[in-house]
């Protein structure tokens, strides 16, 4: 018998394959993207206290004042940006990339170089 497994089912199993390998910590917190099919969301999480220090999206205000597209590379790398100076000005500059079992490369991989640019050490 076939069973149809959606995309997302498999990418579930791998983001917990990740998860149970990497975990973010106070001095070493845990950057974590998600993404769907016209936004891109981004947090800088700590797994020990369970808070969120930071986090951005194509939602957000001084993304969408920027003009930029929401689901191509550029509003991602916009994302990554935002999402590493936020971070920084919590005094954030190690963290953990979690690709959230999405693979590096397109949108993914423009966030994470853009957060790297922006001085995000990981």
């Amino acid at each position: 018998m076939s069973q149809n497994i959606s995309r997302n089912d498999i990418r579930k199993r791998k983001h917990a394959r990740v998860r149970a390998k990497i975990s973010g910590t106070g001095e070493r917190p845990r950057l974590c993207v998600f993404r769907s099919l016209t936004n891109i969301y981004a947090q800088v999480i700590d797994d020990m206290t369970g808070q969120t220090l930071a986090s951005a999206s194509t939602l957000d205000q001084e993304i969408k004042a920027q003009g930029l597209a929401s689901g191509n590379k550029q509003g991602a790398a916009a994302v990554g940006k935002l999402v590493a100076a936020r971070a920084l000005d919590k005094g954030v500059t190690n963290v953990v990339f979690d690709r959230g079992g999405y693979i590096y490369h397109g949108r993914v991989a423009a966030l994470a170089e853009a957060a790297r640019e922006a001085g995000l050490k990981f």
